[in-house]
């Protein structure tokens, strides 16, 4: 039995457990066609709803895309990776059920296939263990990882992610076991007939436009995997791959905080810098704790970020400007 993690902090179990050695040893690569021939289906369908976006597509259409983008990332942002990765907050049922709606209409993976993914991308970052190790370039990092069989070490270290507190999940075992239906529907069925039957837009405009929306969302969320690993600063630690990374915040909506993130990622923030226009994901995060359906906030103080700062930044550190993000209850975390 896998021994429970305190509450306070999913990585700091991680790091009273000795982490087992990740072999480094190159394996040939076993493409799955299956997959490359969904996905070339999918960007040529992505690439025509364009075209179709500039020339037919009605702007209700447009408007319904962009809501359902919005929702499907905050699904990835606040609940698949905040919430039930890092357990950086505490949500109420009623906002549980509505973050797996949002990751069901993003339809990247299960809620359940994420957190273990990602678990073991903290666990063994940029190794053989990472599902989407950057260390072997940009394209497999941003998407090539999906299209190829994982490597063995990831099979094989699997069984030492903590996994108890998603299969006591009723909300996140529900949505694995009703996987199909429920994000079939959400994610490719009714966003199609919403707007053929309310404002008669064709077949043909409405379902290539959605799957230009659902297209967008997955290399929005890639992004974080290949730009925000290889391209930027790392003024809390430069002795690990992630990287700052501005413009992959603007189309995750908070996420290209990533040196943060991997130096602090217990902090609901994903960033030093909190609640404020690039972060729309910790402002989500807010509103929901200000109506009490968000709680139990952690976050880095700024003593401990400082003196990361000072003990492991590369130097490009230039400012302190760290945000007050509410008057509810936060928890500062030092480690």
């Amino acid at each position: 039995m896998t021994p429970n993690p305190s509450e306070s902090s999913l990585e700091e179990f991680h790091l009273q457990v000795k982490r087992p050695v990740v072999s480094e040893k190159p394996e040939k690569i076993v493409i799955v066609y299956q997959n490359v021939l969904i996905y070339t289906a999918y960007h040529i369908f992505a690439i025509y709803g364009l075209y179709l976006t500039f020339t037919s597509v009605k702007w209700p259409t447009i408007v319904l895309g962009v809501i359902l983008w919005t929702l499907s990332i905050l699904g990835t942002t606040m609940g698949s990776h905040r919430l039930w990765s890092h357990r950086a907050y505490k949500a109420t049922l009623p906002l549980q059920i509505f973050l797996m709606i949002c990751t069901s209409i993003a339809c990247q993976l299960t809620s359940y296939n994420w957190v273990r993914d990602h678990r073991m991308h903290h666990k063994y970052s940029d190794t053989n263990a990472d599902p989407h190790n950057a260390k072997r370039g940009f394209f497999f990092s941003h998407f090539g990882w999906l299209l190829i069989k994982k490597h063995s070490e990831m099979k094989r270290l699997g069984e030492t992610i903590y996994m108890d507190d998603v299969h006591s999940n009723p909300v996140l075992m529900f949505q694995k076991k009703y996987a199909i239906p429920l994000m079939g529907s959400l994610c490719f069925v009714v966003p199609v007939l919403i707007p053929m039957y309310f404002w008669n837009e064709t077949f043909v405009n409405a379902w290539n436009f959605n799957i230009l929306r659902f297209i967008l969302g997955v290399h929005s969320i890639c992004s974080i995997n290949s730009f925000a690993h290889l391209f930027g600063s790392r003024p809390y630690d430069e002795s690990i791959m992630p990287v700052e990374n501005m413009g992959v915040s603007l189309v995750t909506l908070g996420e290209g905080f990533h040196n943060y993130h991997h130096s602090f990622p217990w902090d609901y923030k994903a960033g030093e810098l909190g609640n404020h226009w690039l972060n729309f994901s910790t402002a989500s995060i807010d509103f929901f704790a200000k109506i009490g359906w968000a709680y139990d906030l952690k976050t880095a103080s700024g003593a401990v970020v400082e003196a990361r700062i000072k003990r492991t930044g590369d130097g490009s550190y230039k400012q302190k400007n760290r945000i007050d993000c509410g008057n509810f209850k936060e928890k500062n975390i030092g480690l």
